[in-house]
């Protein structure tokens, strides 16, 4: 046992519980820039979102089923991650450069969220050009909710969309609930269906405004039966 009187053994103990350590470091940094643990999203069917109750902002709100939203002309709607999210409020504006455009279509714009905190809403409308609604049974962000917890903040994805968000002037704060994750949807009216389904997938992970205006322009306005005679 006279070895354990030589220091040499115990510094070599030390330094190879350190060098485990920052190889566990390292794998758990690796694992957690792969997708291997991020939870898969499900699709959502146009029955499910044609049933989900959505209110409106007003002091008197009114509630309606979301099919409303896209029955006669389709529409492009967002489910916001969290208003107050300067990731958030950099895709709200992505999507509102396309509002000229959607307009020439005859495509209507939408946002959603899962809560009205304070003024998050009111401050979030001058990065979104369209009328927002309240999704209090968080629907949209479903059929299966999924969350990005602290994971999120060892993701280089996501340290690069802080970055272009940044580099970009946007800016936010913390209030709210900000882990459910988001996304945008392209619908055409009656049951053409979902034509595009954006899921976020990390923090700021958001949707191709290309993609969206391609999907839009698959849009096919309903007909009424006058027309149709």
């Amino acid at each position: 046992m006279s070895f354990l009187q030589d220091p040499s053994f115990f510094t070599m103990g030390m330094w190879s519980i350190g060098a485990g350590a920052i190889g566990a470091a390292a794998v758990a940094l690796l694992l957690a820039n792969t997708d291997i643990f991020l939870s898969k999203p499900q699709e959502a069917a146009l029955e499910y979102l044609e049933d989900i109750d959505l209110k409106t902002l007003e002091k008197e709100p009114r509630t309606f089923k979301a099919k409303e939203l896209w029955e006669k002309n389709g529409a492009v709607i967002m489910a916001v991650r969290r208003p107050g999210c300067f990731l958030c409020r950099e895709e709200a504006a992505d999507l509102s450069s396309l509002k000229p455009k959607l307009d020439e279509l005859g495509v209507p714009l939408y946002a959603v969220v899962k809560e009205q905190v304070r003024t998050e809403v009111r401050d979030f409308q001058p990065y979104f050009k369209g009328e927002i609604f309240l999704d209090e049974q968080k629907k949209f962000y479903g059929p299966q909710r999924r969350k990005m917890m602290f994971m999120g903040f060892v993701r280089l994805g996501v340290w690069y969309n802080f970055f272009r968000a940044w580099s970009g002037g946007f800016s936010g704060n913390l209030e709210g609930e900000g882990f459910i994750l988001g996304g945008v949807f392209v619908v055409g009216p009656g049951k053409q269906g979902i034509l595009l389904e954006h899921r976020e997938k990390e923090f700021g992970d958001k949707v191709n405004p290309d993609s969206v205006l391609e999907a839009a322009r698959r849009i096919k306005p309903q007909t009424s039966a006058s027309e149709k005679k």
